[in-house]
């Protein structure tokens, strides 16, 4: 079977009979439909939520083992990987070099279309060999066809490097899916302009990627609740994000929460500990390293 007559049968590339006549609707009519085809996105994340939790196990897993999350796309789905890659750092303090996005075309084609670039498998395998990938990383691949080579050869290689691999896919039965460890399927179907996946499958992507990211920083100990204790406090903003968040999870005033972060160099996650635990800098530096970075475990006092 031809790749058109492949492309024919996926329903990414189908038509939604609701935006037959998506040029002649009033435009609330318009947004309506997007809204309600973006809440479909929603629901195929959802659908998908066992899948999801499974790569999560596996992504926090391997970074327990000292692997990485090393995301592969092309088109949206890479620009969507480098993203979700980007934010990891300043949402929870991680250094480089812990959540990768590896990207068809490379840096230039965050900015620039090189959607050409999806088709080449070497640069796939090649872009992953430069990784000096290892059995503890995790690899994500993310296509909507589920078919894309880029991602193809990349998962190929992860497989014969004995590192495990997701596929996040939407398009059920797909090649990319079947032969990854975890297929995650939101199935989206038909988009309102047919074939232009950044749409609700791209919506659908980002949804998965926050999940995986977020829920296996929770599950490290990046987060205390809701709260983003790791944040890195390096403009006015996030400042006084620090403070309000030393606030939430010690229940102190703004001024004494204030004066915890500056003891502790603006490090919320210490100022929590120290709070909480009635201790020292130095103290609740040694808890967390204890703890594996846990703020509850690190909070609990000996005679609890």
């Amino acid at each position: 079977m031809t790749e058109r007559l492949v492309l024919d049968h996926l329903a990414t590339e189908g038509r939604l009979p609701a935006a037959r006549d998506l040029d002649r609707l009033p435009t609330r009519e318009q947004v309506a439909l997007f809204a309600a085809e973006d809440a479909r996105a929603a629901a195929a994340v959802a659908a998908a939520g066992d899948q999801i939790a499974d790569a999560i196990d596996l992504v926090v897993a391997g970074m327990r083992r000292g692997g990485r999350l090393v995301y592969v796309g092309a088109g949206t789905p890479g620009r969507l990987a480098v993203t979700d890659a980007a934010e990891c750092r300043p949402t929870f303090g991680l250094t480089d070099g812990h959540v990768v996005a590896v990207m068809a075309g490379g840096d230039d084609a965050m900015s620039k279309a090189a959607e050409r670039g999806e088709d080449d498998a070497d640069a796939g395998r090649a872009d992953l060999v430069a990784q000096d990938l290892r059995p503890e990383d995790v690899v994500v691949g993310i296509t909507a066809s589920g078919r894309t080579p880029y991602v193809a050869s990349a998962l190929a290689y992860a497989r014969e490097v004995g590192a495990p691999t997701v596929a996040v896919v939407n398009n059920p039965g797909s090649p990319i899916g079947d032969a990854a460890d975890v297929a995650i399927v939101a199935d989206t179907g038909p988009e309102i302009l047919a074939g232009s996946t950044r749409l609700k499958a791209g919506t659908a992507q980002k949804l998965v990627l926050n999940t995986i990211s977020t829920l296996t920083m929770v599950q490290l100990g990046r987060t205390y609740g809701d709260l983003m204790v790791d944040v890195q406090a390096n403009n006015a903003k996030l400042v006084a994000r620090a403070r309000s968040i030393v606030v939430a999870a010690t229940g102190v005033d703004h001024d004494t929460a204030e004066a915890a972060l500056t003891a502790a160099g603006g490090r919320a996650k210490v100022a929590i500990v120290a709070l909480l635990a009635g201790v020292d800098v130095v103290e609740a530096e040694r808890r967390l390293a204890a703890a594996d970075g846990h703020v509850r475990a690190a909070a609990e006092r000996p005679d609890h």
